[in-house]
């Protein structure tokens, strides 16, 4: 069928009043059956393009319009008509948040759980995933219903078990070819993201997922080191899905840390979180990066002993982090604790200190001899956490559990090895400036000791209880 010279152009009222025929003639079909299927079609993609432009289309985004949509794209026999439907739907959802209600509203959400329950088209699941997703946001949808009565948890796992094939090992089909398989598969991770967190009460039926999510993560390609966006799909979605699910299960064990290779998935995410830790800045670090950090920190917790040492390995503070401050090299390590204090990113710093409080044992004597008391003492201020004094002794860092051997002494402070430290060099002070720099330390620790955190004597005072201390005569002329 020719396309007018209109198709898709109009705009204004003349737009509206074309968007609100094509809606009438595609309503009266449900009645009629009067279409023939490349006319209906037809009218489907131009509503598409008029669609892309909320301005003066809105009888797509009524009561009338949204349901006339989901009846062609439900009901019908045709695979062409119903994909041409839901494209429309799509399209409206996105662009108009109203229309998302509309559409729980119609009971049709129900409908596509059964279809994408039924379907392993990849056109389909991306279609009908979007359409789910937006459903979840500002609605009032029924997911536990959807879960339990129309299977919208064996069908997601269906999905990506359909998906894992094609990255499994012996797979024949890993040189994709259809874009759109990658599309439907990222499509599939949101929503089953959105549902396990609205519904963390139901995360049972989503447990089969766990081994094709590993698959994909441990047998898609990596991004390439000068890659700008690591975490793009499917990386992204895939991190933040593990973090919903329940991974204490033996099964999922079995699966994170298989015997022939368990650090298979702790060594994936530590190669992505190098590669995102470098490729993204403020302000995408907070909200793209953090969620890396926080699923080593759910694996870790979960792991064997060797999956441990191995991330003990790869993250604590080396010998090359040592020859500086911590936090100066360019480390994978000195990079996390660099952004530990970032102040564009308070949750990624968040996430990285209890990391590594994780990787100390959550003991906080080993905790401050892994990364210094500089890093430490916030975070164990902040925790209502005590420290023995011994942490700050200033000794080697003694290898055991939790601690990365190192038989050199450190500065408890900065981390940094002693005998690599440089000597500051400043000019001599005056009597004077001696003397105001001494009243300055007194009012600080006066007010460290009203804080309670510690008992300490106030070496100033000392000082001048023991005769150390000699006051400036008024007319004393210091050079």
């Amino acid at each position: 069928m020719a396309s007018s010279p209109s198709f898709g152009r109009l705009t204004g009222p003349a737009k509206l009043k074309a968007v609100k025929d094509i809606v009438d003639q595609l309503t009266d079909d449900l009645k009629t059956d009067g279409l023939q299927p490349q006319k209906r079609e037809a009218l489907l993609e131009e509503l598409k393009i008029y669609g892309r432009d909320p301005n003066f289309a809105d009888p797509i985004f009524t009561q009338e319009g949204i349901r006339t949509l989901a009846k062609h794209a439900f009901n019908s026999s045709s695979a062409n008509t119903s994909r041409g439907a839901l494209r429309v739907l799509c399209n409206a959802l996105l662009l108009k948040p109203s229309a998302r209600q509309i559409f729980v509203s119609t009971g049709y959400d129900a409908k596509a759980c059964s279809k994408l329950q039924n379907d392993d088209n990849s056109d389909d699941e991306f279609l009908l995933c979007r359409l789910l997703l937006l459903s979840t946001y500002n609605t009032d949808i029924d997911l536990p219903k959807l879960i339990g009565e129309y299977q919208l948890a064996e069908a997601l796992v269906m999905h990506l078990q359909r998906h894992a094939k094609r990255y499994s090992p012996n797979s024949a089909s890993k040189a994709r070819v259809n874009p759109m398989d990658d599309m439907a598969m990222a499509e599939t991770l949101k929503l089953l993201f959105n549902v396990t967190q609205f519904c963390p009460n139901q995360l049972a039926p989503f447990e089969p997922a766990i081994p094709s999510i590993v698959t994909i993560l441990t047998n898609h390609d990596l991004p390439s080191p000068q890659s700008k966006t690591p975490l793009d799909p499917p990386f992204g979605p895939l991190l933040n899905t593990l973090l919903n699910l329940k991974l204490s299960t033996d099964a999922a064990k079995e699966s994170l840390f298989p015997s022939s290779s368990p650090t298979v998935v702790s060594d994936r995410l530590i190669k992505l979180l190098a590669l995102s830790i470098k490729a993204y800045t403020n302000p995408n670090l907070e909200q793209i990066v953090t969620p890396v950090v926080c699923a080593l920190t759910v694996i870790y917790e979960h792991a064997p002993a060797v999956v441990r040492k191995a991330v003990q390995t790869a993250l604590l503070p080396s010998e090359e982090d040592r020859q500086d401050v911590l936090g100066k090299a360019d480390t994978l390590p000195s990079r996390l604790l660099r952004n530990w204090t970032n102040a564009e990113a308070p949750e990624l710093g968040k996430a990285i200190s209890h990391l590594y409080f994780d990787l100390s044992d959550r003991v906080p004597n080993k905790f401050v001899k892994n990364v210094g008391y500089g890093y430490a003492s916030g975070f164990l201020f902040q925790n209502g956490i005590e420290i023995k004094p011994d942490s700050l002794s200033g000794n080697e860092v003694e290898g055991s559990d939790g601690v990365r051997e190192i038989n050199r002494p450190v500065n408890p402070i900065t981390g940094q090895f002693l005998d690599t430290e440089k000597p500051v060099e400043v000019p001599e002070m005056t009597d004077e400036e001696k003397e105001r720099e001494a009243e300055r330390l007194f009012v600080l620790f006066e007010r460290l000791k009203k804080t309670g955190i510690i008992d300490v004597v106030n070496p100033v005072e000392k000082a001048m209880q023991e005769g150390r201390f000699e006051e400036l005569p008024d007319d004393d002329k210091s050079d």
